[in-house]
């Protein structure tokens, strides 16, 4: 019996733990050959270890799979590179990346560091542009390709203290798009997810307060296996016609995500001064603006 992603090569990126992982064996269990990423760090992105990526690779093999492991770090171009040359080298081809790489180095803005802003940059959105990158040329000849990324409600929407990682996710959306288009004619895709689930990294989130606490037991509840049956229809053949979308995953929940588009336009024949879009432009339009509202207030309801 065939299997949806039969004779597909998969790259996961941070696939070493948490969604990744599932989303390595949901790839192999349908029949793909696939890179196993990941470098072993921890969230903040501290240290390396060759265990995890291995350990995953070990049990998709004791499953019947096939998969390779990589510890190069999506955070630098030559290691991005090295990470599609894996599986070019190990199975031939590549067919699909998941940028799913993350760190967090969660501070708010006013006291966040030069350094803290970089580190999350450079593996959020750095390391998905040079995956990304890396794979296209392959994809181009070929003339077929699937970009899964990652994006989150922290950049959609918005969270306290995560400018660096709100910035890089919105980014994210930004990129994908622009893949989406450039690759069109070469039938390559590019759709983002935004998962919502249990993991290390939402193990960091403060719970101080009993609403904080409150809110961490909806989310383990939550589990990270949900989200791998979009990223395999993303990969594969099904998906043919689906790019430049933005989709999120809650439990058994799957939303297609709003684009920026025009709410509202006023007008005024003569053009306008401070003083007139002060009087007329903002009252006109103050009924459509967003609230500062965080993930959590659009996202109010329990998981289903």
């Amino acid at each position: 019996m065939s299997k949806l992603l039969d004779g597909k090569v998969v790259v996961v990126t941070g696939a070493g733990g948490g969604i990744g992982r599932d989303f390595a064996h949901a790839m192999a269990a349908q029949g793909a050959k696939v890179v196993v990423n990941d470098v072993g760090a921890s969230v903040s992105g501290e240290g390396r270890d060759t265990g995890p990526a291995q350990k995953v690779v070990d049990e998709i093999a004791a499953a019947g799979g096939s998969a390779v492991a990589n510890t190069d770090s999506v955070a630098e171009w030559e290691a991005a590179n090295r990470i599609v040359k894996t599986a070019v080298d190990a199975f031939g081809r590549i067919d699909c990346v998941v940028n799913n790489a993350g760190i967090l180095r969660d501070r708010f803005f006013f006291n966040m560091s030069v350094e803290e802003w970089r580190a999350v940059i450079d593996v959020h959105l750095n390391g998905s542009f040079y995956v990304a990158r890396a794979a296209a040329p392959y994809f181009k000849s070929q003339n077929s390709g699937a970009y899964v990324n990652m994006t989150s409600t922290s950049g959609l929407v918005g969270n306290f203290g995560q400018a660096n990682y709100m910035a890089a996710k919105l980014g994210i959306v930004g990129l994908s798009k622009s893949m989406a288009l450039d690759m069109a004619k070469y039938n390559v895709r590019s759709n983002c997810i935004s998962p919502f689930a249990w993991s290390r990294m939402i193990g960091t989130i403060p719970a101080d307060t009993p609403e904080q606490k409150a809110r961490l037991e909806k989310l383990k509840r939550m589990e990270t296996a949900k989200i791998a049956p979009l990223a395999v229809f993303l990969a594969s053949d099904l998906a043919k016609d689906v790019s430049g979308q933005i989709f999120g995953v809650r439990a058994n929940e799957i939303f297609l995500f709003s684009q920026n588009r025009p709410l509202r336009a006023v007008h005024r024949s003569e053009g306008w001064t401070p003083e007139t879009i002060a009087e007329h432009a903002i009252p006109s339009m103050r009924a459509s603006f967003y609230p500062l509202d965080r993930s959590q207030d659009v996202f109010s309801w329990d998981p289903i």
